[in-house]
């Protein structure tokens, strides 16, 4: 009997060019609360939960942390990126991939640590309908990454097990979470993150960009 395979999406960074867009955003939010930080250093932690994020980000800066304090950050954090919606573009190949999967009967949904508020955006910029197409936020786990809940969430509603499960992502948060639940992680390159980086946090393949997957889908069990 063959596996179907079942392929869970990250979106920032994977399917869509926003990486950078989240890192001067956040990079705007904490200027607004005079707290300052290297681009770079809010660039190596984009992937992981908005809560853990600026947790990590604020001890690294000796701030004293509030809840208050966080909600404001994220608040200031989503009104920034809502601003620049307007440029955020999908990765080369990122449409014909799903359509691709669509066609030939491949299971596949999205999962991102980012919330509704900001997802919006990008899946507008991808012509996909989280009405049509299953899209578990931030705002339906407890935990984002590096924690599994986000993919385990996924695979649940498309009532597939986990273990045939490939993780699709971009940086060592996803390849981390795909490892925590048993899934196989496939790295993107078009986050920032270096190949090597992404096969030591898990990756067992790695690709430049959803195109470039495409062209290698058969490698990851895409079979068409």
């Amino acid at each position: 009997m063959r596996i179907e395979p079942t392929f869970l999406f990250d979106l920032d960074g994977t399917l869509v060019d926003s990486v950078y867009h989240h890192v001067l955003a956040w990079q705007e939010a904490l200027d607004a609360e005079g707290i300052d930080l290297s681009v770079w250093r809010i660039h190596r932690k984009i992937g992981m939960s908005g809560g853990l994020f600026t947790n990590q980000l604020l001890r690294e800066t000796n701030t004293d942390i509030s809840p208050e304090l966080l909600e404001r950050l994220r608040h200031r954090h989503a009104d920034a990126y809502g601003r620049q919606a307007p440029r955020i573009r999908p990765l080369p190949g990122a449409r014909a991939l799903l359509r691709t999967l669509t066609e030939a009967g491949i299971a596949w949904a999205i999962a991102t640590s980012g919330r509704m508020e900001t997802a919006a955006h990008n899946l507008a910029a991808l012509d996909v309908d989280p009405n049509e197409v299953p899209v578990i936020t931030r705002d339906l786990v407890k935990y984002a990454k590096p924690d599994p809940d986000l993919f385990l969430a996924a695979a649940e509603r498309l009532n597939r097990p986990i273990e045939t499960a490939m993780v699709v992502g971009d940086s060592i948060w996803d390849m981390l979470a795909a490892q925590r639940c048993r899934a196989l992680g496939v790295g993107l390159l078009c986050g920032g993150y270096g190949a090597g980086e992404l096969e030591r946090a898990g990756a067992y393949r790695v690709y430049e960009d959803p195109a470039d997957m495409l062209a290698h889908l058969d490698e990851v069990g895409g079979r068409l």
